[in-house]
């Protein structure tokens, strides 16, 4: 057996084909996660554990074959108009939700309108901003109208289809019951939440994509990334999501595990709340960004790029002649300076005297984060700068930063598909804008980019919102790290997909 890698452009799937037994009839697969997902409804997905889960259960209307293509999932065949501002959609027949209702064009436009709809205030809803109308033409064919010309649309239907026969109208609520009893139509379905937070889902028999390998899954709430380790070392698992780079050569030299790399398009930042003082101040966060050793934070959660900007450094709207801010206590000093602070003894001080400080916020969940924000307070304190900490549990973070937005600064990571849309995280209006940053020049480009016809206009456009961007500092813009996942070798024909991991998991098997 030896490993067998992919790679499309500048990205790079792990597979690897492993044994020759035939699979196990009911046998079952057990992964990790570090907190069960919150809530299961794809309208408001904001972790990747969500992302993952929604990954098993719902379909979009496309989805990337092995080479990252996007392929008809939902869809029969599609023309896009003349003018480029319109698509016709017609859907598979003999789809069925796992509740055995058919799945229709009535469903395609409820999940649409539903994402559009601002009483819904879903976390998504810019995935469908581009489209203007969704139209019933019959119950198995849509028309949509866009905003704009589009080149390729199929590259953004993605999202999930919901059912619309769940549903009471398109303005959804987050405690809606779906959230814990979803039906989809994907490759599995839901079959029991456990006592111990652990979530099994079963095979969906009906499946559209054709028969799915594993009978059956089991999702295991597992907050300690040590002992995920260990339970896939004594066979308790059989998939890590992503290996600590301190497990790897452990995990490596162990004959029942394989490895499997994979990249993604995700980064780490420190965010400001730029409706705060002092950090609505440019030569405050530059002050910062010069403070911070990035390769040092680094070194102990793993091996990665770092970076200057919202994209990882393999896609075209990388700007490689930005550099990343480094560790320059003579730059720092003289911006804050410049901002009006004084060195008095071990900290900055205002004119009031006053010490600079700020309160740095973390997910509880987010894997390596504590290592990351203590060293993160170390280097801030030596420079001068007084840093509290607190580490958030969902609930809190979701109430604290996203709707109440009461935080100096956090400590987070962005996950992006193919598309790298980072409009709703830069744009004013943006969705996933909670830091508060406003640039008409980064809103024009980010229209620019939106509306552009021409791809090379597009990354040009985003070229510049990288710089624009890395320059005014809503974030320190931190890392994107080296991943590999973890299998025991009873799972075979594994192929990885770098964004939603479990893509392709109705063609895995287990013996």
């Amino acid at each position: 057996m030896k490993p067998h890698t992919r790679t499309t452009g500048a990205l790079a799937i792990g597979a690897l084909l492993l044994g020759v037994a035939a699979p196990v009839i009911g046998a079952s697969l057990r992964y990790a996660e570090d907190l069960a997902p919150a809530i299961v409804n794809p309208l408001f997905a904001t972790t990747m554990s969500e992302a993952r889960v929604n990954e098993l259960l719902f379909q979009g209307l496309y989805t990337d074959n092995e080479e990252l293509a996007a392929t008809p999932a939902l869809v029969e065949s599609a023309a896009v108009d003349p003018d480029g501002e319109g698509m016709t959609l017609h859907l598979k027949r003999g789809v069925r939700w796992h509740d055995g209702e058919a799945l229709t064009a009535d469903d395609v436009i409820f999940t649409i309108e539903a994402m559009k709809d601002e009483g819904t205030l879903s976390t998504e809803a810019g995935r469908v901003a581009w489209i203007s109308a969704a139209t019933k033409v019959d119950d198995y064919t849509v028309a949509l109208r866009f905003v704009g010309r589009e080149i390729a649309p199929q590259d953004k239907l993605y999202f999930k289809i919901l059912p619309e026969h769940l549903f009471q109208s398109t303005a959804v609520s987050r405690s809606d019951g779906f959230r814990n009893r979803p039906v989809g139509s994907g490759p599995y379905e839901l079959l029991r939440y456990n006592d111990d937070n652990s979530i099994t889902f079963r095979a969906n028999e009906d499946f559209s994509g054709g028969s799915v390998g594993i009978s059956e899954l089991t999702m295991r709430e597992i907050s300690d990334k040590n002992y995920q380790a260990k339970l896939l070392l004594y066979e308790s698992l059989e998939a890590l999501i992503r290996v600590l780079p301190r497990d790897l050569a452990v995990l490596q030299n162990n004959r029942k595990v394989e490895l499997y790399p994979y990249q993604t398009n995700s980064w780490w930042y420190v965010g400001f709340n730029m409706d705060r003082p002092p950090f609505d101040n440019l030569d405050v966060r530059q002050a910062l960004a010069n403070m911070i050793d990035v390769e040092s934070l680094l070194a102990p959660v793993g091996t990665g790029d770092v970076l200057s900007g919202p994209f990882v450094k393999s896609s075209p709207f990388y700007n490689h002649d930005v550099r990343p801010w480094g560790y320059n206590y003579g730059t720092a000093a003289a911006l804050l300076e410049k901002a009006g602070y004084s060195r008095s003894g071990d900290w900055w001080v205002d004119a009031s005297g006053a010490p600079l400080s700020l309160n740095l916020s973390a997910h509880q969940t987010l894997e390596s984060s504590q290592e990351v924000v203590i060293n993160l307070q170390s280097q801030l304190q030596a420079s001068g700068v007084k840093v509290t900490v607190d580490f958030l549990d969902e609930a809190a973070w979701k109430a604290r930063i996203w709707r109440e937005r009461d935080y100096d600064v956090v400590l987070s990571q962005w996950s992006f598909d193919r598309n790298e849309d980072i409009r709703e995280q830069f744009h004013s209006k943006g969705s996933r804008n909670f830091g508060g940053y406003s640039s008409e020049a980064v809103d024009e480009l980010l229209d620019k980019a939106r509306d552009a016809s021409d791809p090379y206009a597009k990354k040009e456009a985003l070229r510049q919102v990288h710089a624009l961007v890395h320059e005014d500092s809503p974030m320190i813009f931190l890392w994107t790290l080296d991943s590999y996942a973890a299998m025991s070798t009873r799972v075979s024909d594994v192929l990885i997909h770098p964004f939603y991991f479990f893509t392709y998991i109705r063609d895995w098997t287990i013996r």
